[in-house]
């Protein structure tokens, strides 16, 4: 059974940072597309970032560039996002998904497996 296990939410003032993890279990790691997506209040889920376990190709939206960073650790099965600069508007709930052998800019409707979310908020 794919499990999907985020991590690494919580408060933050803005300016500041978080890095989110993903571990990954009950498939075999590589050559699988792990995408993080967030969903704010109100709003669609947004795909912001997918990392290939095969290739380490990565894929950022253009309103991350430059502040966050996706990286994988094939080894322990966890994918990272680290978030840096973080403002208001990165508040959501951030989400991972797994799937085999995409290409790294996916929609999340190609994704079959799922996290249960961690909540990110940026306020002072």
């Amino acid at each position: 059974e794919v499990q999907l296990v985020e991590s690494g939410g919580g408060l933050v003032q803005p300016g500041g940072s978080l890095r989110l993890s993903c571990a990954a279990s009950g498939f075999t790691f590589d050559d699988y597309t792990i995408g993080w997506f967030r969903q704010a209040p109100g709003k669609e889920l947004e795909g912001i970032s997918a990392i290939s376990t095969r290739d380490g190709s990565t894929y950022l939206t253009n309103s991350v560039k430059g502040r966050f960073t996706i990286s994988s650790d094939n080894a322990k099965n966890t994918v990272y996002l680290q978030m840096t600069s973080l403002k208001p508007e990165d508040t959501a709930v951030y989400y991972c998904a797994a799937e085999y052998g995409l290409g790294v800019k996916r929609p999340p409707e190609d994704f079959g497996s799922w996290g249960q979310g961690t909540q990110v908020t940026v306020s002072s």
